[in-house]
């Protein structure tokens, strides 16, 4: 199982949201940057990015610290998955051209579904659909909204375009550290071919453990890291 450390960015800090809630912020730093060192020496293969300014208004909001996390990942020999406000085919290119290695594709797949599955064959491998998923329901736009498009419909159709992965979220469960929904997300899974990445709850190894043996092929952790409940290079020996 792949570990993914997670760096949210605010305002050119990285952030920890409760439940996807802008008024619950923690704030773990400022210096994101440094954050990207100190996850590529501890042994990290991928880093998970949200730009969370982009995710809450749609756009780039921290467009140009991303592009430089990438630049600083890629000299670590570290890849970048990188997530939040790119709604549109020119903000996958964009984000694509700086050097994104995979590009987290959300509100855009509820809302054009169709544009999204030509761009998974366009670029195979490299999209990844973000299904963040309050009691099965997807919701978007930064998990302001609530679609009426089951997570497991969702799934699907993201496997049959093509998608290069599916990251999968339980909202009430996402920055509270109280588990992953290993249940939903082995179910997952166990119907797809292609990866399907964890993400929320996290608080343990034992957490970590049980999504392996769940059969999960990656997952994301964030606050667990800050908090110092999970230290990444422990878990990447876990996993």
């Amino acid at each position: 199982m792949i570990i993914i450390p997670a760096v949210d960015l605010r305002g050119g800090q990285a952030v920890r949201l409760a439940e996807g809630d802008p008024g619950r912020m923690t704030v773990y730093s400022d210096a994101p940057l440094e954050l990207v060192d100190q996850f590529a020496a501890a042994g990290a293969r991928r880093i998970h990015v949200v730009d969370l300014d982009g995710a809450l208004a749609g756009g780039t909001g921290q467009g140009e610290l991303v592009r430089a996390m990438i630049a600083r990942a890629h000299g670590r020999g570290v890849e970048i998955e990188v997530g939040g406000g790119i709604r549109s085919e020119a903000a996958i290119e964009a984000m694509l051209e700086a050097g994104a290695d995979l590009v987290i594709i959300g509100t855009l797949a509820v809302r054009e579904p169709e544009l999204v599955a030509d761009l998974c064959r366009r670029h195979p491998g490299r999209l990844v659909i973000a299904i963040d998923a309050r009691d099965g329901i997807v919701a978007t736009h930064g998990w302001t909204s609530q679609s009426e498009l089951r997570a497991a419909d969702l799934a699907s159709d993201a496997e049959t375009w093509g998608a290069g992965a599916l990251l999968f979220t339980d909202i009430a469960r996402d920055g509270l550290q109280g588990g992953p929904n290993v249940e939903a997300t082995a179910r997952l899974q166990a119907e797809l071919s292609i990866p399907v990445i964890a993400s929320g709850g996290v608080g343990s190894l034992a957490d970590l453990t049980a999504l392996r043996d769940a059969g999960v092929q990656a997952v994301v952790l964030g606050r667990a890291l800050y908090e110092g409940s999970v230290v990444l290079e422990e878990a990447l020996g876990r996993c």
